[in-house]
């Protein structure tokens, strides 16, 4: 009897012990002054990202693993550490009062900037739990915690079984590295109380546990239904524990890999469990930076949010494998690696919200990249996160890149950067006339952003993106001496811009062409457009169609002309780059509107419905199928709200913005669909170009010219905004905050910056105020080209004009 009593206290106070230790090892409770957002009911059943740079988790939000993604067939989803995958992902289950419950319906999803909760209800009577994870940066490991929390007035003692189901495999593309995938074996660690499973013909481990001994361990006996394919297993860990009355009991599990050995694994386990708190609030810190970084303040909260959350989505996309690169991937869960459009876009506006080092990383990782697979300047398209090259390079991505270099020097001034990249831009502008342009007209032959089989002759975004490349070699050859060069490169781009205006313009649709061809191929390209309407149930663009069919056939036999049949988004791109005539210009964004749906701008305008003349969107929209046809998406919808910028609508831009914004938390709580609002990539990197160039510079106006250490500020706000302020938007070794307000009679505007000696260029359309104040003191403006401005400089300035 002494014996048994004996034992009986040693258990209580071994998981009394338990239960102390754990709770001071407690997560969320360093999460309540962050801010978060809570999902939709209706939408648990969809995905999520827990986002780390080495590392990430993708499951649904009811806190299952289900099969996800097509690269990989159904193998997009959970813990992947590229180039390899760890898990499908791990299931949860409690034993308590004879009953078993799994952990895999929960009843709500909240999501932090940094990391994501779920919350069961109802398990038990007067239990809840939350499950708490997140990953912590430059590490290969997730921490998982689970809270326990009794209600009750009495003590709770329940059995927890983790599982976690492995996949040690390689990425989309490994076999072309000789990444071929073996069965998975586990072992138990005793030293760390812990499974350790490893790829049988590789270096590939997964290793999990917690910082307290479990009850047991075994091995394939799941009964959570957790159904997973390809070579991997399954182990488990079993804890008892009580939870006190009114109190909560707090398990961390840490799940840590390596594609390298089973000593790092190791390593990245014990440090991570360790340590767990101290990188989350690390990790919450640095996000609280982000947030700080280009900080909009506005009237619309919303947008606003969206904004800084859109910040956040671009940072959950950082990919970082060290044998290949950092850099931006495009989005998830499907275009976890690198691209090169995606980039160029995206890029644009990450430099824009002060991550210049994430910039040049990302530069350096596409430009490394191309050269090793080209060797021409030539860019490429899509590069799996083992290296491998799927394309090598669609036709525009090669003129964005000479753009994007522009940009980023704009922002940043460091003329070192140009002169490295400078000539990779000779060269791939030298690859884009001598091997894509067959009639030397400037105009190079291929495919651009619209992938749809037969537009690869002379597309309008190709051309418009080939023409600003031009121009801003130029600029970039005149500061580096390059002159005779510049010169050419200044004259190809006049020439391209009077095509665009010429060859590209279509009066009778008040629109630019989606593309020159010839009457052959054009009347190709019809016929599969009609059986795209009819399959789509489009009787409108059938008979437009037919009709532009007749037009056709009509033609003389090798006659070659712009034509718009598909009307798709990238006919906004002469707007985007502010190259079309302003009349024209005018009616191409007029007629853009129609292309629309309470979400955005079509891709195809083709696929227009019925939903296009509405302006309310419904709260839930559930797509039955994956598909990109009839699809409305951010980029275009960005797109087109920078093209009315450039033509002085800031209240069209916002237009678009706000469609957008509809789509904002739609779905995945604090994030935005690539394909509006609800499919495709649950986040997607390009969105933040869509918001931080329509919001920074131009509705604040703020132009950098780092190099010269002068900022141009010409702002142009909506006309709903009276108030609105960015801070500390990062340029060079200088940081501008900058506050707008609006009266009946005025704008005033309130410029800070850290760097006194730089100047700052003020200007508003010439003719547009009559009296000018600068620190409450009249002012003369000057006058160039269309402007009239002034020259401010010091700390802290005010412009007022009436």
């Amino acid at each position: 009897m002494k014996s048994i009593l004996k034992t009986l206290l040693l258990g209580s106070m071994a998981v009394a012990s338990i239960q102390a230790k754990a709770q001071k090892a407690s997560l969320l409770d360093l999460t309540k002054n962050s801010e978060s957002i809570s999902g939709k009911k209706s939408y648990l059943n969809t995905p999520y990202v827990t986002a780390g740079d080495r590392l990430y988790m993708v499951g649904h939000q009811n806190g299952q693993f289900p099969d996800l993604g097509w690269h990989v067939t159904g193998e997009m989803g959970g813990i992947w550490n590229h180039p390899i995958k760890l898990m499908d992902g791990f299931s949860a289950k409690i034993h308590a009062n004879g009953t078993s419950h799994c952990l895999d319906q929960a009843t709500s999803f909240v999501n932090f900037p940094y990391g994501n909760k779920h919350i069961y209800q109802d398990i038990l009577p007067n239990l809840s739990i939350q499950r708490f994870q997140f990953v912590p940066d430059k590490t290969e490991a997730v921490v998982v915690e689970y809270t326990f929390e009794n209600h009750g007035l009495s003590p709770q003692t329940i059995e927890f079984e983790f599982t976690g189901h492995s996949d040690l495999r390689p990425v989309w593309l490994g076999e072309r590295t000789n990444m071929i995938d073996a069965e998975d074996k586990a072992t138990w660690q005793n030293k760390t109380q812990s499974w350790v499973i490893k790829d049988q013909n590789n270096p590939w481990y997964v290793q999990f546990g917690a910082n307290i001994s479990p009850t047991s361990h075994h091995q394939n006996t799941s009964e959570c239904q957790f159904k997973s394919q390809g070579l991997g297993t399954n182990a488990s860990l079993v804890y008892s524990i009580v939870v006190a009355p009114k109190s909560t009991f707090i398990l961390p599990i840490v799940i840590a890999g390596s594609y390298q050995s089973e000593t790092v694994a190791n390593s990245t386990f014990t440090k991570t469990q360790k340590s767990a708190s101290v990188l989350l609030q690390q990790k919450i810190k640095r996000y609280e930076a982000i947030a700080k970084q280009s900080a909009l303040t506005v009237p619309d909260k919303k947008l606003e949010q969206a904004f800084r959350w859109v910040k956040y989505n671009t940072d959950w996309l950082v990919r970082d494998v060290p044998a290949v690169g950092r850099g931006m991937s495009a989005g998830m869960p499907d275009y976890p690696w690198w691209f090169g459009t995606d980039a160029e876009y995206t890029l644009k506006g990450l430099v824009a919200t002060g991550k210049k080092d994430l910039v040049y990383d990302a530069v350096e990782v596409l430009n490394k990249l191309s050269e090793k697979e080209n060797g021409n300047g030539r860019i490429v398209h899509e590069v799996s996160s083992n290296g491998v090259v799927f394309n090598p390079g669609n036709v525009n991505e090669t003129p964005q890149f000479a753009s994007m270099i522009w940009e980023i020097y704009q922002w940043t001034g460091d003329i070192s950067f140009l002169q490295k990249y400078y000539p990779v831009i000779k060269k791939g502008l030298d690859w884009l006339l001598k091997e894509n342009d067959k009639d030397k007209n400037l105009l190079p032959d291929g495919f651009g952003m619209m992938e749809i089989h037969g537009l690869n002759s002379e597309m309008i975004d190709v051309a418009v993106y080939t023409q600003k490349a031009f121009a801003d070699a130029a600029q970039i050859a005149k500061i580096l001496g390059d002159t005779e060069q510049g010169l050419q490169y200044e004259r190809n781009a006049t020439q391209i811009k009077h095509q665009i205006n010429t060859d590209f313009w279509v009066p009778e649709s008040q629109s630019f062409a989606d593309f020159i061809g010839t009457r052959e191929q054009t009347l190709h390209l019809i016929d599969d457009a009609i059986i795209r309407a009819d399959t789509l149930q489009k009787p409108w663009a059938v008979s437009d169609l037919k009709q532009l069919k007749s037009s056709v056939e009509a033609l003389p036999k090798g006659t070659k002309k712009g034509f718009v049949l598909h009307h798709n988004w990238v006919i906004n791109t002469p707007m985007e780059m502010g190259i079309a005539d302003s009349e024209k210009a005018k009616l191409a964004l007029t007629n853009a509107r129609k292309y629309t749906n309470p979400f955005g701008a079509f891709v195809t305008g083709i696929d227009r419905d019925e939903s296009s003349n509405a302006e309310e969107a419904p709260s839930t929209f559930l797509r039955k199928s994956f598909t990109y046809t009839g699809a409305v998406m951010t980029l275009p919808t960005g797109v087109a709200a920078i093209g009315e910028n450039n033509y002085g609508n800031p209240d069209g831009a916002l237009w678009y913005l706000n469609k957008m914004t509809k789509t904002f938390s739609y779905v995945l709580p604090g994030a935005i669909y690539e394909v509006s609002p609800d499919y495709g990539m649950m986040c997607q990197a390009w969105n933040l170009y869509s918001y931080a160039t329509p919001i920074i510079k131009q509705f604040f106006g703020v132009r950098p010219q780092a190099g010269e250490k002068m900022i141009v500020v010409q702002p142009q706000m909506p006309s709903s905004w009276n108030d609105a302020k960015i801070e500390q938007v990062h340029i060079g070794d200088n940081t501008l905050t900058m506050a707008y307000h609006k009266t009946t009679s005025s704008i005033k505007v309130d410029l800070l910056q850290t760097q006194a000696a730089w100047k700052i260029k003020v200007q508003y359309p010439k003719g547009k105020y009559t009296s000018w104040k600068v620190n409450g003191k009249s002012a003369k403006p000057a006058t160039q080209e269309g402007f009239e401005y002034i020259w401010v400089s010091g700390l802290k300035n005010v412009v007022e004009v009436h």
